[in-house]
């Protein structure tokens, strides 16, 4: 049974509010006409909700407001006020308040404000729980979540951890693969050893294998001196291998031998050089698909594949989303000095019902903006529009009759394409082509908008201001 404070220095108001309660609900409710009496039945006894009125004599509705929050965050409070005062009650909402109620109102409007409340505090205690569950199972942030699927993940990445079998992340973009890597090698018994990541796509053809095995001097134009590789440098610990499915065919066999042998020839050198590492690749290609292409080979695929771990996209964990609002609204408010304790219901419903192209990473991208953008203790849906977070409907982007006759993952995929070569357009335009300044813009990786251009066979070339027609 939960537990209800209604305040109001008019008895007529707080005898309706009885009836309306105890009519339609089984919650407890306890009335308060005198509101200098608060602080003594709030030490006393702990409320699920409490209703006051904005205007009393002796104190604020304002002032029970910040005196209940003090004593209980959690508390759902919902402030009642006359038409004339609905702005004071719009600033209460943004010091805390769960919701507002304007006089006269319908008792079905009460009830379902009041239900709001109690789901809303229902849900602030499951967080409360999970993060401290997850905390002691040191989950990493993108792994956030309490659905079916991703606790089967977090058990499989702690079975995984204790060996050192060769392991392949898949999964779209944003997921969180480096971070499950990462989390494989802090859980083994080389988590004392480096971990060293290389990420396959953004390293050029002609020096990916200095970069891997290191060069002697004189091994080509340029090396003027002895380069240690990151394969030498991750000896005893851990090689991460993101975006495997960019490596090139030469690569790809000398990568084979070192897999198969833990050897390898650094660059320019007729000696052979032995490794004891663990192995951790990653990809968001399919390189099923990719073997039949002969764009990469079939043994190298098997050899990576000894232990395969999916991740994901946010689509599929939606449930996981409120979590991870506030898992960001605690990061970021820390990070930026903000004071943001919870987001809108109108916010939170948008979260949900969105597609995410861009899982967790957009997710974040999205909180962060709106908690900079943000004024008071609410994050609005204008705060998440001011900081260019919002992303358009899928009719501005382009609407096609073609598309609804195709394949839902066709369809979805040429939309994303289309979102993705659009958006990339305009960011590269504003900054006429500056790829650094188009990337902190917005909110990506260098490398990963790197890969996006080439996805889109956009040349940012081609925005810069004296770029000839």
């Amino acid at each position: 049974m939960s537990s209800i404070l209604a305040l109001d220095d008019e008895h007529d108001m707080l005898a309706l509010l009885s009836r309306i309660v105890s009519e339609k609900s089984s919650h407890e409710l306890t009335t308060l006409s005198d509101p200098q009496e608060l602080t003594q039945l709030l030490e006393q006894k702990s409320f699920d909700v409490v209703l006051t009125d904005l205007k009393m004599p002796g104190r604020s509705g304002i002032q029970v407001l910040e005196e209940v929050k003090q004593k209980n965050p959690r508390t759902a409070v919902i402030i009642m006020t006359a038409y004339g005062t609905i702005e004071s009650a719009l600033q209460a909402t943004r010091k805390g308040a769960f919701d507002y109620i304007t006089k006269p109102f319908r008792k079905e409007r009460i009830l379902h404000v009041i239900e709001q409340a109690l789901n809303w505090q229902k849900l602030q205690q499951e967080n409360s729980y999970l993060r401290q569950k997850l905390e002691e199972k040191t989950i990493l942030p993108m792994l956030v979540g309490y659905t079916p699927i991703m606790q089967s993940l977090s058990d499989q990445i702690e079975k995984v951890a204790k060996t050192s079998a060769t392991v392949l992340i898949t999964g779209d973009s944003g997921t969180g693969k480096e971070l499950v890597a990462r989390a494989l090698h802090t859980q083994s018994a080389r988590s004392a050893q480096q971990f060293i990541p290389i990420d396959c796509s953004t390293i050029p053809e002609s020096i990916i294998e200095s970069e891997l095995f290191g060069h002697v001097k004189g091994a080509f134009t340029g090396a003027i001196r002895n380069k240690k590789g990151l394969v030498e440098e991750a000896n005893h610990g851990t090689l991460f291998l993101d975006e495997i499915g960019d490596l090139n065919p030469s690569t790809q066999v000398k990568l084979l031998r070192l897999l198969q042998e833990g050897e390898y020839k650094v660059v320019g050198s007729n000696s052979i050089s032995k490794t004891d590492i663990r192995f951790i690749a990653a990809t968001n290609q399919n390189l099923a698909e990719m073997i039949k292409k002969g764009a990469f080979r079939e043994d190298l695929f098997y050899r990576l594949n000894g232990i395969n771990i999916r991740l994901p996209s946010l689509v599929e964990r939606k449930e996981d989303i409120p979590l991870l609002v506030s898992h960001f609204l605690d990061k970021y408010n820390g990070l930026y000095d903000k004071r943001v304790k919870r987001i809108s219901n109108e916010l939170m419903r948008d979260m949900i019902g969105r597609d995410w192209p861009g899982n967790v990473r957009e997710l974040e991208h999205t909180i962060e903006r709106g908690v900079i953008m943000a004024s008071g203790e609410c994050l609005e849906f204008s705060d998440i529009a001011a900081a260019g977070a919002v992303p358009r409907a899928p009719q501005e982007i382009g609407q096609s009759c073609e598309l609804f006759s195709m394949p839902f993952k066709e369809a979805k995929d040429a939309l994303i394409d289309k979102f993705h070569s659009e958006y990339i357009s305009r960011v590269l335009s504003r900054n006429e082509g500056n790829v650094s300044k188009a990337a902190r813009e917005s909110g990506l990786k260098r490398q990963y908008l790197h890969r996006l251009m080439r996805e889109t066979r956009l040349d940012s070339k081609t925005f810069k201001k004296n770029h000839p027609d």
